[in-house]
């Protein structure tokens, strides 16, 4: 589950980072507000007007003006909020749709006052193949890091934290050292404080991503949080109430969240073939098996342990909403639940629907009762393929997609 900046800021807030202060903003007069309050604290006339929207590289769409004033705040405040905001991760890139922005940050001008300013890039995340957390930091902060990454690989530091012993002294002194504040001892201290609870507050709220960039080293030595970036473990949120509480539907698909509310696990893809499967393993072995028969999937859909009627149909109507869809590979294992169940709720489904189904559709059943199973399909009347193996069902996909 991804979060705003402005979440993001104030989670890291409750772990002892150090941020850029803002105040969030749905309208133009709360915008106002906000600088009112920005400019007593701060005591600069100068704040930032940020999109919140789940998407980086918002300032390259427009997404993040400089105000000096009470007029560019509101004039900034009206372009922004309600555009639709182009950003290179938002779908379709620079030349996509684009999000809608509905909220803005009104924050605190982290430069103004101070004319000698560093920036750093931070990360921490998980590292499957080494299994264990990494903190990703490098000097060179406020830029492309995967063009940094590229072309300069030796400014880019990674630590490998152990996630049974936790981040370990040494290895904080050692960050310090690799960004050149090691001879600093005010500057050292205070990134230090912010290496350890920004790792904190990654395994404390049970992330999987934490991105900070930048990370600022004032001309005082003060080191803050610009911008911040975070994904959390949906498979957590269960230990994290508060947090769960943050989620804005608004910024995920649509489909994806009302595949949610029916018990359905569903990903949007960019294929032709609508897969409807029960366990995630066989989803993938799935997918795999369309892409040999020259497919290619246009989701990811596991439909649990449960497979009647309503839910299948459920399925039926999310699948069949997207239009490239040219069949639909029903593909269920009878271990939890029984084939011929399966069979009978894909049966009633396909009735209830009527004329809605106007793409072919192979059903593969294995496991407890699948002759049966089978034979309910044959039997049935509908237009539904049967099969038993899964190259045969490969097979009338392939047939299906040839015809």
């Amino acid at each position: 589950m991804n979060l705003h900046e402005y979440q993001g800021k104030e989670l890291l807030k409750k772990f002892g980072v150090a941020i850029q202060e803002g105040i969030v903003a749905d309208t133009v007069e709360e915008a106002l507000n906000a600088y009112g309050k920005i400019k007593e604290q701060s005591g600069s006339k100068f704040a930032v007007v940020k999109a919140q929207i789940h998407a980086g590289g918002r300032g390259k769409g427009g997404g993040v003006k400089l105000a000096k004033s009470e007029e560019e705040i509101k004039e900034h405040a009206n372009n922004i909020l309600g555009m639709m905001l182009k950003t290179p991760q938002t779908p379709g890139g620079l030349e996509g749709e684009g999000k809608l922005v509905r909220k803005i940050l009104i924050a605190e001008d982290a430069y103004d006052v101070f004319d000698e300013c560093k920036e750093y890039y931070f990360s921490v995340l998980m590292d499957r193949e080494k299994k264990c957390n990494v903190i990703v930091y490098s000097t060179e902060g406020g830029m492309d890091i995967e063009k940094v990454a590229e072309e300069t690989p030796e400014l880019v530091h990674k630590e490998y934290v152990d996630p049974t012993l936790g981040l370990m002294p040494f290895q904080v002194r050692k960050v310090v050292a690799n960004l050149g504040l090691a001879d600093n001892k005010v500057a050292g201290k205070e990134m230090a404080k912010f290496v350890s609870s920004l790792y904190k507050a990654f395994i404390g709220s049970d992330a999987s991503l934490f991105e900070i960039n930048p990370v600022t080293k004032r001309a005082d030595n003060r080191v803050i949080a610009v911008d911040c970036k975070v994904s959390l473990d949906e498979n957590a949120l269960y230990r994290h109430k508060d947090l769960a509480e943050l989620r804005d539907v608004t910024e995920e698909d649509p489909t994806e969240v009302e595949a949610q509310s029916f018990g359905l696990n569903f990903v949007n893809l960019d294929g032709n073939i609508g897969c409807m499967v029960n366990g995630a393993g066989l989803a993938m072995a799935t997918m795999d098996i369309i892409k040999l028969s020259g497919g290619e999937p246009a989701n990811f859909l596991d439909v649990g342990g449960t497979a009647d009627a309503e839910r299948v149909q459920n399925a039926f109507r999310i699948i069949l909403r997207d239009e490239k869809v040219k069949a639909i590979l029903i593909n269920i294992f009878g271990g939890i639940v029984r084939c011929d169940r399966v069979a009978q709720g894909v049966v009633d489904a396909y009735k209830n629907m009527g004329d809605q189904i106007k793409v072919p559709i192979i059903v593969r059943l294995q496991g407890t009762n699948a002759e049966q199973a089978k034979e309910l399909i044959d039997n049935s009347g509908l237009e539904v393929h049967s099969a038993i193996a899964l190259q045969e069902a490969a097979d009338i996909v392939k047939s299906v997609l040839q015809s």
